[in-house]
């Protein structure tokens, strides 16, 4: 099995690859969706968080307040990483886990969606990395979309690693502002690739 992560910057067209991919019979993982998973109400994840940043970051029904959580550690690299020390070690234990039944199954592809894939020193347990990118003023605005202030979108972009970087460390690079057909035929030439390889 290839097992591709695929990365890129917030808003530059992770989710829409992973659609075009799982169109195509892939599976698919999104590593966001796991992180909310280990935060829910009764996992040991919530309780640790609850006990490092305190009960303002629990919601009143329980479940972790996303919102309060955000403006705390976006704001606050040093609060970002023991949130993440959290948070992360339990996603990776997830998508490993799932890569691992892939394998079992004879998937020829597997793909996990990892927005800090190099952020997080994941990048070795890949056979390789898709960078999905876009120039920075399209991003600005597809993050404008999502109701972000200004500030909320400088501080998302401050916590990864600049898309230059990660698009340099990686295998193959997809460029999503053209049409979506463009976008598919980037995503298909690099699986042609891979099995050519």
């Amino acid at each position: 099995m290839i097992l591709i992560g695929l990365t890129g910057g917030v808003g530059m067209g992770k989710s829409k690859s992973a659609e075009l991919l799982s169109a195509r019979g892939l599976p698919i993982i999104d590593t966001d969706h796991l992180a909310r998973q280990v935060v829910e109400q009764g996992q040991p994840a919530l309780e640790e968080i609850r006990q490092e940043f305190g009960d303002g970051v629990i919601g009143e029904e329980g479940q972790l307040n996303r919102q309060v959580m955000a403006r705390i550690v976006f704001g606050d690299a040093a609060k970002r990483q023991r949130l993440e020390a959290i948070v992360h070690p339990r996603v990776r234990e997830l998508w490993l886990a799932e890569a691992d039944r892939w394998r079992a199954e004879r998937q020829a592809f597997g793909v996990v969606v990892i927005p800090l894939l190099f952020e997080t020193d994941a990048a070795s347990s890949f056979d390789a990395v898709v960078c999905v990118a876009c120039s920075l003023p399209s991003q600005r605005t597809r993050l404008e979309a999502r109701g972000w202030n200004s500030d909320q979108i400088d501080q998302r972009i401050a916590s990864q690693w600049p898309i230059q970087k990660k698009m340099d460390l990686s295998r193959f690079v997809i460029w999503t502002e053209p049409p979506v057909e463009v976008h598919r035929e980037q995503l298909d030439r690099a699986l042609r690739r891979l099995i050519s390889n």
